[in-house]
Parts: structure tokens; sequence; C-alpha cells
């Protein structure tokens, strides 16, 4: 009688279970906000001072491979010692360890009006660079072909009339050709012209505001790829820059290094964490261009095939993945901008999302 019982029981849990992924899965889809409890919750939350994660967060070995480095701070998670890492993507499955977890990353279509309003207007495709309002368009050429065609022909009279006979007339030919090398520029190359365009248009920070845009956008990267669960493949300080820069493992788990739909979320949303956290400070992202070119390398090493419409909704999706994330842990994002700026080592930056 107890076995049956107990089976019956087995059956409620696996039939409840199965309810809720299915909630959860169709709120996803619909676009509201879904609370689940963690696998954390089922693990006694060891309370450690900030000397004692710093400790333990220096003896992982950042240097190893994506394996190892994914294992220890697991095991740190199933012993209770730390909490944030994985803590964006772990939800409780049969077996509550970090490494068994479903993902809690389940993408869903979003617009650019439905980002805009769950961003409280911050995150527009203006603001990351991905509406196309920065876009050369046929009318840029076709302003400045005509200012060069006046301003050639108004210094080709001048030349005639201001400089002796000769030397002007000598200028004026000069002049004429021009407008006939310009066409001949756009013709063969105009993306030449587009890049002396756009280059026009940027407006450009001092050195300050240039580094601490860069802190910013890379601390972005950061705190999403460590709750993520992506391990660090390099963290240094750029030469150029003087500020710290992270890169994580991008190499998929399925065969042929194929990127399974779990981990192409993931690196959806740490895509654009950097560009989000530079809107969250500056209203407007200029470091997002590298980021969402490494996000098509993801796309198209995709263990399916993921077509144009749908890496536009996950790479709007990670945005407000990423923006959520970043204003939810604020607190530990700003203190994490200071040590990136202060150039302190990644163990040190590990400590502070942990404690």
């Amino acid at each position: 009688m107890a076995e049956t019982e107990l089976s019956e029981v087995d059956k409620l849990r696996a039939a409840a279970a199965k309810a809720r992924e299915e909630y959860e899965r169709l709120s996803k889809e619909a676009g509201k906000e879904v609370v689940t409890a963690t696998a954390s919750e089922s693990i006694p939350v060891k309370k450690l001072s900030p000397s004692e994660i710093q400790s333990l967060a220096s003896s992982i070995d950042f240097t190893g491979d994506a394996s190892s480095q994914t294992a220890a701070l697991d095991n740190l998670v199933d012993s209770g010692s730390f909490t944030i890492w994985k803590s964006a993507i772990r939800r409780t499955n049969s077996v509550t360890t970090s490494s068994t977890m479903k993902s809690l990353l389940v993408p869903f279509p979003v617009t650019l009006q439905s980002l805009e309003m769950r961003t409280d207007g911050k995150i527009t495709g203006e603001s990351l660079g991905i509406g196309g309002e920065g876009d050369v368009k046929f009318e840029d050429f076709q302003d400045l072909t005509i200012a060069v065609v006046l301003g050639s022909t108004a210094a080709g009279i001048a030349s005639l009339a201001l400089l002796p006979e000769n030397v002007g007339a000598t200028f004026t030919y000069l002049f004429a050709l021009i407008p006939v090398g310009f066409i001949g520029v756009g013709s063969v190359a105009p993306g030449l012209i587009a890049e002396v365009i756009q280059g026009a248009r940027k407006e450009s920070d001092d050195e300050n505001t240039r580094k601490e845009r860069i802190c910013r956008h890379e601390a972005g990267h950061f705190l999403c790829g460590y709750l993520c669960g992506l391990p660090v493949k390099s963290y240094e300080i750029n030469a150029d820059t003087g500020a710290a820069c992270v890169e994580f493992h991008t190499d998929g788990r399925e065969a042929g290094g194929k990127l399974s739909e779990d981990e192409i979320s993931a690196l959806s949303v740490v895509a654009m964490s950097g560009s989000v956290a530079e809107i969250l400070s500056y209203e407007k992202a200029r470091g997002g261009e590298n980021d969402l070119l490494q996000l098509q390398d993801c796309f198209r090493r995709g263990k399916d095939f993921i077509g144009a419409a749908k890496q536009q909704d996950l790479t709007r999706w990670g945005a407000l993945t990423a923006y959520s994330m970043i204003k939810g842990n604020m607190g530990k994002y700003e203190k994490l901008v200071d040590a990136f700026k202060e150039k302190k080592n990644l163990s040190e930056c590990v400590a502070i999302i942990e404690s």
C-alpha cells in the first residue's frame, strides 16, 4: 500500500513539474516575466565573509580549460559556498546539481516596440545601433555629391577670378577633376565614402569618458556572462585603452563544436550586455559592432539553422534579458565597474559578484 501511495505521489510530482515547465514556456512566449525556484533554494547556503569568498575564488584556475573552470565553479555552488554563478539559468531538475540544471533562458519573440516599452524607452534600435537609423542612405550620397560638385565649381570660378590667368586656369582644371574622381570612387568603392560619412557623424568622447565607457561595457559582459555560466577564456588589460577586457569560451559542446539552443541563448544575452550597459549610462552604445559580428558567427555555428527573422528575435531578446540582469544586479554591477577601473584581477571580480 505504501509503495502504491509513493508511486502516485511521484506521478503527481512529475505531472506538476511538466505542467510548470509548460506554463513557463507559454508565459515566456507571451512576454510575461516568470519567477522560478532555483536549485540554490534546495542547497543550504553558507554564510561566508568577503575574505572567505575571495579565498575560494582565488583557488580557481581561470587560465585552465573551460570544462575544469566550469566544474570548479559548479562544485562551489553545489556546496552552498557560491550562489550567483549560473543563477540566470539554473532551474531545478530531477537531480539538483549545477551541471544538470535546465536553463531558465527561454527566448521568445521581441519586437523593437516591445523592447523599448519594457525597458522604459532606454533600449531602442537607435540606441543599440541595430535599427538602421545610423546607416548611410542614398540621400546621403546624393547630398555629398551635390556638395562636392558645387564646392568644386565655386573653387574653380574663384581661381579664374582671383589668380593670375595661367595659374587660375590650371587650378580650374584641377577643381573640375574632383567631381569626376569622387564619382569614380563612389562607383568602384562606395564603402569608402560611406565610412567617411559615418566618421563625420560620430561624436567623440574625451579620454576619461572613453575609458569609463569601455569599463562599463566590459563589466556588463562579465556580469551577464557569469550569471549565464560562461567560463572565461581571457581577462587582460588592453594596451591601447588601459582598461580590462574579458572574453568567454564560445566552443559548443555539440558534435563538431556546434552550439546548442541553450548556448545560443546565453551567448545572445552576453553579446548584447555590453551595449546595454553603455546605454544605461550614456543613452547610446558605441562599442557593440564587434559583439554583433561575433553573435552572427555564433548563429552560424548553431546546431540548428537560425533564419534571419529568428536571429533578429534572439538579438532583441538578448538585449531585453541583459537589461533585466544588469538592472536586477545594479549594486554588484557598479562595484564591478570600479574593479575594472582599478584593474583588479579575475578572482577579485568573481568575489565582488559572489559577496
